[in-house]
């Protein structure tokens, strides 16, 4: 399966994501591969064995959402000069959407930008962040506000990687297939209700559908300026949350899970979605056990750090929600804050 990736707007970048076994990969320059301490053991064998490179060293950071800043950047920056790559080499990002966000972003700060490739490993990042260009690190006011749109040479997604996969990486991986199927396709949405994602044919089929999805957003939109915004349904309350806890109680996938359930509630209050397809997709969050509650300590606080959001502009939010029904979507800058702290505050 091939999904191709043509950025028109984007000096005519191409690329193209490949899903299916991992193939024998050629490169003529030196090629570094930067993964993390849990999937080096796993898997990191089996990828040198796919890889004939002049030079080939490797780079193994520590795991976790953590310690996605800038400190661990410096880190791999350094060991790159250590290794004395140049501005013809190639990094590889052999990991979930943490390993792949820190190693686009080091990419484009190398000598000012060198080649990268994605090899997900996690399902999250196989449907969703491996895909599309966006990179960077969290920082103390905030995740992902330090970074750059830079777009990988090519993606492969294979399967058996998941095969390792714990379960509730899984079901972080299944909120970003539910939050696409909410915003762009309701058939999509009723097929996750009905078929069975531990069938491998039938999961490849829907992360191929995920991938088309955002192929579609950002050939469109690479850098978020219009419709690509929809993609974080979830997100501008997933990245409190996740800031709150200092990335260390939920999984991306499970903060943007609680996301959607607030963002529904938001879309309840002013009339956006009906309460039938509001239960409709708590209800399948659920069945991948997903959480989709959260006790705020401070509804104004949570409130106030709606503004480093950077859809946020010229002190107006910005929220991605459904539009009436599973499947459609609507970009709201009008809410007022009245109906917006009214929310917040059922989760106090």
């Amino acid at each position: 399966m091939i999904v191709p990736i043509h950025l028109l707007h984007a000096n005519d970048v191409q690329y193209t994501v490949t899903i299916d076994t991992l193939p024998r990969l050629e490169f003529k320059n030196k090629v570094a591969i930067i993964t993390n301490e849990t999937i080096a053991p796993l898997h990191l064998e089996r990828v040198l064995s796919c890889i004939n490179a002049p030079q080939l060293n490797v780079v193994t950071i520590k795991d976790g959402e953590e310690y996605k800043n800038l400190a661990t950047v410096e880190e791999i920056l350094n060991q790159l000069f250590e290794y004395r790559l140049d501005r013809k080499s190639t990094l590889i990002a052999l990991g979930g959407g943490v390993i792949g966000d820190m190693t686009g972003f080091c990419a484009s700060l190398y000598q000012r930008g060198i080649d990268f490739v994605q090899i997900p490993t996690t399902l999250l990042a196989q449907v969703d962040a491996s895909v599309g260009g966006k990179t960077g690190v969290n920082n103390a006011y905030g995740k992902n506000l330090i970074g750059a749109f830079y777009q990988p040479r090519a993606v492969y997604i294979d399967t058996q990687f998941l095969e390792t996969l714990p379960p509730r990486e899984f079901g972080a991986g299944v909120a970003e297939m539910i939050k696409m199927a909410v915003m762009f396709d309701r058939d999509f949405f009723d097929s996750i209700e009905k078929e069975d994602l531990s069938d491998p044919k039938i999961l490849k089929t829907f992360i191929k559908r995920c991938v088309e999805l955002k192929a579609q957003v950002v050939n469109e939109d690479e850098k978020e300026a219009g419709i690509r915004a929809v993609l974080n349904y979830g997100h501008t309350f997933a990245h409190v949350i996740e800031n709150e806890t200092h990335y260390t109680t939920y999984l991306h996938g499970e903060a943007v899970a609680i996301g959607m359930m607030m963002a529904n509630e938001l879309a309840l209050e002013i009339g956006l979605l009906s309460l039938d397809d509001a239960i409709r997709i708590a209800k399948l969050l659920k069945r991948f056990r997903l959480p989709t509650t959260y006790k705020i300590e401070d509804s104004d606080s949570f409130y106030t750090h709606f503004f480093l959001d950077k859809k946020s502009a010229n002190n107006t939010l910005t929220f991605i929600l459904p539009n009436g029904t599973i499947g459609t979507h609507t970009i709201k800058s009008d809410i007022d804050a009245v109906s917006v702290k009214k929310v917040l505050k059922r989760f106090v």
